[in-house]
């Protein structure tokens, strides 16, 4: 958190504001709970600024604020929003983001979202100088075709255990020599289960959410799958299993 409030007062020094000549204590309740990552930096400079009567406080009271900031008052992107916006949604809270991501927050329904470029910006809205628009979702693109189990020649019996397996949701393990086409049959596997619906959509969208790697707020529509490595540690394994990439 000394990285956070060094951006913090880099960010209200660049839209000329300083903090008071003395020690400042912010709570981050409930204490008993981890905290990291950057996307605190908005909502601690939106608490300071309404505890220093810049923003009207109760105002800033029904929003949920995620963000990171720049030294020079941007507004940065952070992971989780969709999630963050989710949440917002069911306690009938606004959402204050980054602006970048929001398509992404556009996405849980019809909150009030305040998604700005910086924290000039930002105070412009509240103070009502300069209101923003309501960002609209961003798109939802037809997924991928990938591989076919027209593809693989043979194994009859392996591949009617594959269709067994997706038509019951069942778990499905294959073992073989190498080269007898386990790879392939499993990267098939997405290609025969039907469409996510979108239930399943919005939660594979949330895992990208929390990842950073849900571009311009575009819902995922495909079935992820990732290739690992018998021999991943954990590390590698957890960020292939978030990524994007299926290779």
């Amino acid at each position: 958190m000394a990285e956070s409030r060094e951006r913090v007062r880099g960010a209200l020094s660049a839209i000329g504001l300083a903090l008071p000549p003395k020690r400042i204590v912010v709570n981050l309740s409930p204490a008993d709970l981890p905290k990291e990552g950057s996307h605190y930096d908005l909502p601690i400079a939106l608490g300071l600024l309404g505890a220093m009567g810049v923003v009207d406080a109760e105002t800033l009271a029904s929003y949920v604020v995620v963000g990171e900031l720049g030294l020079d008052g941007r507004i940065a992107p952070t992971p989780g929003v969709l999630l963050a916006a989710l949440h917002a949604s069911e306690r009938d809270l606004g959402l204050v983001c980054p602006a970048a991501q929001g398509a992404e927050a556009a996405w849980a329904g019809s909150i009030e979202l305040v998604a700005a470029p910086d924290l000039m910006a930002l105070l412009d809205h509240f103070r009502g100088v300069r209101p923003m628009a309501q960002p609209v979702p961003g798109e939802a693109p037809a997924p991928v075709s990938g591989p076919d189990l027209r593809q693989v020649k043979g194994q009859e019996t392996a591949k009617r255990a594959l269709e067994i397996a997706a038509a019951g949701g069942h778990n499905l393990k294959m073992a073989g020599p190498p080269g007898a086409g386990k790879s392939l049959m499993a990267a098939c596997l997405p290609g025969i289960l039907p469409d996510l619906s979108p239930a399943e959509a919005l939660e594979v969208s949330m895992v990208a959410s929390v990842a950073g790697t849900l571009d311009g707020g575009r819902l995922s529509r495909a079935r992820p799958f990732r290739r690992l490595r018998p021999d991943m540690s954990v590390s590698p394994l957890v960020t292939r299993v978030l990524g994007t990439s299926g290779a």
